[in-house]
């Protein structure tokens, strides 16, 4: 017969976890779990998602068209009378010549190196100045806080292909000046964005422990916060390099930007526009290259901001 008091006997594993005879031994091997790095998850996130694939496999055939212009263009891109004028797409010429004979595929590969060539020095001005504004303002929540802000909020109050305009009208037309120009618009947004996350960040625990500890601001911004402030500046700079090749197509298009007879798909595509009706091919595929990279880049953006927010989330 059971007695009443068995209850209350510490079983064996009981007894072994608390430190019972049955106890291990303290040379007994400890396995410890390695914390898998976050960037992998979004990396297998992306490989996973359909839309990152078919906008990354459009954006990588731009980047090779770029790299390897020379060898895929049969014509230079400038040169007159490489045919009969406004020859419709064919064998002898893929997308057809314009009004001076110039080959159109040739001048649209070309263009893929101006083009791309804007837009990444544009957005590489915009994270760069944007970001460190943000943590400035972000970090010191005073003074200088308000002033940038303050400042930010004057840019912010033109959209920003008007504000692309006014700064390339002010600077003339040209190469250097649309880079410019297009990377002077997409400052407050990055500031506004990494400022928000600096702010979020400052107040956490560790943030904090480092203070205590005696760490500087330099230190404090450059190795514990904005490692982590990263994740909204990569997808904000890969949605604004579609804004940004588009911002200066628009600019050329309007005879601000770049001016003929340089190849660019802007200024491809107004050239072409008196001559719609009999020749229709020489708009249609330069705005056709816009369309497709723009797209591309926007859809690799959303997908990357999914695969972000679902994988970092968790971390």
């Amino acid at each position: 017969m059971a007695s009443n008091t068995d209850h209350l006997r510490p079983n064996a594993a009981a007894s072994s976890a608390a430190g019972g005879p049955d106890r291990r031994s303290d040379d007994a091997p400890v396995v410890v779990r390695k914390t898998e790095n976050p960037w992998r998850g979004v990396a297998r996130s992306l490989i996973k998602h359909p839309a990152f694939i078919g906008g990354g496999v459009i954006f990588l055939a731009f980047l090779v068209m770029a790299t390897f212009a020379p060898l895929l263009a049969p014509h230079d891109p400038s040169q007159l009378g490489v045919g009969p004028g406004l020859t419709p797409p064919g064998r002898a010429h893929l997308m057809g010549t314009d009004d001076f004979g110039r080959d159109i595929w040739s001048r649209v590969v070309f263009g893929s190196r101006i083009s791309l060539a804007v837009g990444f020095l544009a957005v590489a001005i915009s994270v760069t100045i944007g970001t460190l504004v943000g943590l400035v303002a972000g970090y010191n929540q005073r003074k200088l806080d308000s002033l940038l802000m303050r400042l930010m909020d004057v840019l912010l109050a033109f959209p920003g292909l008007m504000l692309a305009l006014a700064v390339a009208a002010v600077m003339g037309t040209g190469l250097v000046s649309v880079i410019i120009a297009v990377g002077v618009a997409g400052i407050p947004n990055f500031a506004r964005i990494v400022r928000s996350a600096v702010m979020g960040e400052s107040e956490k625990e560790y943030i904090l422990a480092a203070r205590t500890t005696g760490c500087s601001t330099r230190r404090i911004l450059r190795a514990h916060i904005f490692p982590n402030v990263t994740a909204p500046v990569i997808v904000m700079a890969t949605l604004y390099l579609a804004f940004a090749v588009l911002a200066a197509a628009s600019l050329s298009f309007l005879g601000v930007g770049v001016q003929p007879p340089t190849p660019e798909w802007g200024a491809m595509t107004s050239a072409g526009r008196h001559i719609l009706v009999v020749g229709w091919w020489v708009s249609t595929f330069p705005g056709l290259m816009i369309v497709l990279f723009v797209l591309s880049v926007n859809v690799m953006g959303d997908a990357l901001r999914d695969a972000l927010d679902s994988t970092l989330r968790h971390v």
